[in-house]
């Protein structure tokens, strides 16, 4: 008779040292794509202007990213879940620096836009793969403890970004360098990641991509961002141009979801909805991306074009965003892990958000720094104590299988609330804009056209007299401080969201270490069913014989 003599042995878990070494090449890619999203933030104003963009155009320039980044999210964490992560994730690198490098030949805003949605399907595998491979090595208790360092390379490239840009545009070497200074960080990225990152072989599976799927998301979302940007401006809400542009993003999306019922392999799963965590962390993640990005996008408009701050002193002006960010992820992120415990810490989030955007809605063309400074750094808090722990609480419901579809989707539709925020917003700016400007230029007795150009153009105000610069400035102040105020019931959304959200204690396992939990126990289930059927050969053989 057979036996077993002994059981498959399980692979140790890493070592803090090993953890810190595949760290650093996820988080040097993280910087890149950071780094190359923010560093124009503070320079997008001059850049619109130097290649003559609208308003509009300033929207579509920050949209084209966020959209290429919302509809390739999805597919990038299936991709994980198929290939080699580490491969894709060099790849990601790669599309994302080359394309912010064409963005700097750019001679017109149209192929700046082209080369900013280029640069938004990087992003987007950078950010969701960056994610999925914390989940892998690091456990969802101990993610806490790292998550203070993922802050810190945010904060480092969001103030560093939006400030190195502002000195390399006031500087001779001009805006377009802008776009340049990332390849090098890129370079030592790929080559970091190759080093560091060592995964385990995953079982192969048989590649099924779901292209259908793919593309009928893409071609929904596409539609409603084009029209929430383009309605009550190119056209009125109440027109057959709505009426086609929001039944084809219907019909698109209904039969996404009849497709992803059927295909193998979904880009979203649909059966991930019946998880109640996630459900919950997909409505704040949408409320908390138009509440955010939908206004942070126009805060460098605000302080040059209503203040008259220069591309240097805006980034330093978002220093208390950043401070409070980095502070959030740090010090949270301790308590998280020591804890275990996360709800109260993302419902506090939820409430500072709402008073930081209540406070920026007040705000005029006099303002205090120090008081928009005090508005920027709850801003800063929320975001840290939100974002980030959304995802988190995700993955802790989520098994090893789906960690990256599970995750990239909520990635998806934390991009997809930016983008329709940037838009919506952004049109509502635009509209608040120019009507400002009209009015104001109307009680001078001075025409639009004498300005030399549209009133919705995004001017360089030392070029204009002091009583039109102040109209200009005052309307860009009126029309900011509006889409906060706008943004402030999504952020209540996000608050509700996190209070109705079912707190489940963090697991101590690692990605990594359940999927060679999830080997071992099928080896050791394929070798006892071996045994007994040895067994039963050997007693059946017996029985004969006798």
């Amino acid at each position: 008779m057979s036996s077993i003599t002994s059981d498959p042995v399980a692979k140790p878990a890493m070592t803090h040292r090993e953890v810190l070494e595949a760290l650093s090449g996820i988080l040097l890619g993280m910087f890149v794509a950071l780094l190359a999203a923010t560093i124009t933030s503070s320079s997008m104003p001059r850049i619109v202007a130097d290649l003559g963009g609208s308003q509009s155009s300033y929207t579509w320039v920050v949209t084209a990213t966020l959209l290429a980044q919302t509809v390739s999210t999805p597919l990038w964490g299936k991709f994980a879940d198929l290939f080699g992560r580490k491969t894709l994730v060099q790849i990601a690198l790669t599309i994302t620096v080359m394309s912010a490098a064409a963005a700097g030949f750019s001679q017109n805003i149209g192929t700046l836009i082209a080369c900013r949605a280029v640069q938004g399907l990087g992003a987007g595998g950078l950010m969701a793969l960056a994610t999925v491979l914390v989940a892998d090595i690091v456990s969802p208790r101990e993610r806490g403890r790292y998550m203070g360092l993922m802050g810190g390379v945010m904060a480092v490239s969001q103030v560093g970004g939006p400030l190195l840009g502002g000195v390399i545009t006031d500087s001779s070497l001009g805006w377009r360098w802008n776009f340049f200074v990332g390849i090098p960080f890129a370079v030592a990225a790929i080559f970091v990641l190759q080093k560091t990152l060592h995964l385990p072989a995953r079982p192969k599976k048989v590649a099924r991509i779901d292209y259908w799927g793919a593309a009928l998301i893409s071609v929904g979302v596409s539609l409603l961002l084009l029209w929430v940007t383009f309605a009550g401006n190119k056209f009125d809400w109440a027109s057959w141009q709505t009426a086609a542009m929001v039944g084809g993003a219907v019909v698109s999306l209904v039969a996404a979801v009849l497709v992803e019922r059927v295909v193998a392999e979904p880009i979203i799963p649909l059966h991930l909805f019946k998880n109640r965590t996630f459900v919950l962390a997909v409505i704040a993640s949408v409320s908390v991306g138009v509440a955010m990005f939908g206004t942070a996008v126009f805060l460098s408009q605000y302080l040059q074009l209503s203040r008259g701050k220069t591309p240097t002193e805006s980034g330093l002006l978002t220093i208390p965003m950043v401070v409070g960010t980095m502070l959030a992820g740090v010090v949270l992120g301790r308590i998280i892990s020591k804890t275990g415990r996360y709800k109260a810490i993302m419902v506090g989030g939820g409430v500072v958000l709402i008073l930081a955007l209540l406070g920026m809605s007040t705000i005029d063309a006099h303002t205090s720094f120090w008081l928009i400074g005090i508005y920027l750094f709850g801003l800063g808090l929320s975001v840290g104590a939100l974002m980030q722990n959304l995802v988190l609480a995700v993955q802790n419901t989520l098994s090893v299988h789906e960690m990256g579809s599970g995750t990239s989707t909520v990635a998806f539709f934390r991009s997809l609330g930016g983008a329709v925020g940037v838009s919506a917003l952004g049109a509502v700016l635009a509209s608040q804009v120019k009507n400002d400007l009209l009015t104001g230029l109307a009680t001078l007795g001075v025409p639009a056209s004498s300005l030399g150009g549209s009133s919705s153009a995004v001017p360089e105000l030392s070029k204009l007299p002091v009583p039109i610069r102040t109209i200009f400035e005052n309307a860009y102040a009126d029309g900011i401080s509006k889409i906060f105020l706008i943004a402030v019931p999504m952020a209540v959304i996000a608050l509700v969201a996190t209070l109705f959200l079912k707190e489940i204690p963090l697991g101590k396992r690692s990605g990594i270490e359940k999927m060679l939990e999830e080997e071992s126990t099928t080896e050791r289930a394929q070798v006892t069913a071996a045994a007994e059927a040895d067994t039963v050969g050997e007693e059946l053989a017996a029985g004969h014989a006798r």
